[in-house]
Formats: structure tokens, sequence, C-alpha cells
């Protein structure tokens, strides 16, 4: 395989594994809280389906998780790119 073609499908891997990472819900079901939470490593984001009073659509976001999140993926993706680069030029 060539590198061009090696480099692509590792992109398209990582790209997948970052947006799974970003969207991941975990739902917890508590008897009197039900939520869903969104984001691994880190939360940035918590959906808030059912309280005590009853049935709510409540969105809750951490900014600064979602960019610590990203940061950390794409920090992930950019040292794999290195390594790869690294690798295929025979530098060691």
């Amino acid at each position: 395989m060539d590198r061009r073609r090696t480099s692509m499908i590792v992109n398209a891997i990582l790209s997948a594994v970052t947006l799974v990472a970003l969207v991941w819900g975990s739902r917890y079901n508590w008897p009197d809280y039900v939520h869903v939470r969104h984001g691994f490593p880190l939360t940035w984001g918590i959906h808030t389906l059912t309280t005590i009073a009853g049935p709510v659509d409540i969105w809750m976001v951490n900014i600064s998780s979602l960019v610590m999140d990203l940061a950390f993926w794409l920090g992930a993706m950019l040292v794999v790119n290195l390594y790869l680069l690294r690798r295929s030029t025979g530098r060691d």
C-alpha cells in the first residue's frame, strides 16, 4: 500500500472515531432524573429528559469541555499523522 492511501485510510478512521467520541451518549436512568451525557473523555453536554416534575427537554452545554475534547482528539490525530510521516520517510 502506498503512503497516500495509508494516510487517507488512517485519517478516515481517526475522523470517524473523533466524531463518535464527541456525540457518544450515555443514558442515566435515575428515578427522578433521566439524562444523557454526551462526550468522551469529557462530558460536554447533558440532555435532561425527565425530572421529578415530569418530562422536560433541557440541554446544558459546557463549551470549555467541548473545546478540550476537540483539542484532545485533533491532537491525537496529529500525533498519529506525524508518526506515520516519520515512519514513511525512514527516520527513526
